[in-house]
């Protein structure tokens, strides 16, 4: 692992606080119904558990874990599916809850395979967005914070498995 170290770019509180906002707008959005959030493990669980607690309409939650990284800091490009959903989404009002949107390639990947699964409605949620590194166009409908093109850890977030657990959004700079 190369020299870094890990500068604050999004402190707790406001990580927290829009969190908080992005659980009214989904629970206005889904007023009357039951949502069924779709966790893309690792990265996504932290801020999934957050949101979820966040919304007041009915919650299911399942999850799913695919990537494009491995163990480098670029996207490889080849999107890997290595959990399923355990339960049917045919009919359901799904959100596919992500920690961050960089190329595009694996929520664009995700979207066409669940929307072949006939849900009631199908829209993402992120807490980071990096759209100057998009390669594939995506409709991102809740999003928590748009970012520069830096390589940032915490709130699920890792670089090589380590700082998932940082409680804000880090930068990670190498020396």
């Amino acid at each position: 692992m190369e020299k870094h170290r890990v500068d604050v770019m999004i402190e707790e509180a406001a990580v927290n606080a829009r969190i908080k906002e992005l659980g009214e707008e989904i629970s206005r959005d889904y007023a009357g119904k039951t949502v069924y959030l779709i966790c893309i493990l690792k990265g996504s669980v932290y801020f999934t558990c957050e949101l979820a607690k966040r919304i007041t309409v009915p919650v299911v939650m399942d999850f799913m874990q695919c990537s494009s990284y491995g163990a480098a800091t670029k996207s490889s490009g080849v999107v890997k599916l290595s959990k399923d959903l355990d339960m049917a989404i045919t009919g359901r009002d799904v959100i596919i809850i992500e920690d961050i949107i960089d190329s595009g390639r694996t929520l664009s990947h995700l979207k066409n395979l669940l929307g072949q699964r006939g849900p009631a409605s199908l829209k993402i949620c992120t807490l980071l967005d990096k759209p100057d590194r998009r390669v594939v166009d995506v409709d991102v409908e809740y999003t928590g914070f748009q970012i520069e093109d830096k390589f940032v850890v915490g709130y699920g977030l890792d670089y090589d498995q380590l700082y998932r657990n940082l409680p804000y959004i880090g930068v990670v700079e190498f020396e």
